[in-house]
């Protein structure tokens, strides 16, 4: 499982001219479920996303999660995370998992983030084409991959 995190001041998703979700202050995560992924990855990366430290305290330092600022979460499906680009010009996205494997690891990786934080948790619509718009705070973003747990 991989997720990109952006620390955002704001963040919305619009499908068919249609807003489905924003946040304000928060993280955006776009999360790509490859095929391998389980339970498992889903734990584990729910718990290092509510626990990660990227938001700034008093001194402006990288000190506080986003329990401790009162964010919120948006969590946007995105197959593409699982590109390979090895050969070629045209990305594959062969270890990217079946759309109704993926759909259901993201409906519980946003049940377990939920449950985790404490916070709620705004979505896209898995499988639509999305307009995402985001203010990056700082910038931060960060990517973190539950195979390559660093």
């Amino acid at each position: 499982m991989r997720a990109v995190i952006q620390r955002v001041s704001a963040a919305s998703c619009t499908v068919n001219g249609e807003m489905t979700g924003s946040i304000e202050n928060g993280l955006l995560i776009l999360l790509g479920v490859e095929a391998e992924d389980n339970h498992s990855d889903i734990e584990w990366l729910s718990a290092k996303i509510s626990n990660m430290r990227i938001f700034s305290d008093e001194e402006g330092k990288m000190n506080l999660n986003i329990k401790q600022v009162g964010g919120e979460f948006m969590v946007i499906s995105q197959f593409t995370l699982h590109a390979s680009t090895r050969k070629g010009n045209r990305p594959s996205f062969i270890k990217a998992a079946k759309p109704a494997y993926a759909s259901q690891l993201y409906e519980q990786f946003m049940e377990v983030l939920g449950m985790t934080s404490g916070l709620e948790v705004k979505k896209g619509v898995f499988g639509a084409h999305m307009q995402i718009q985001l203010l990056n705070d700082g910038p931060v973003t960060i990517l973190i991959d539950s195979k390559n747990r660093e």
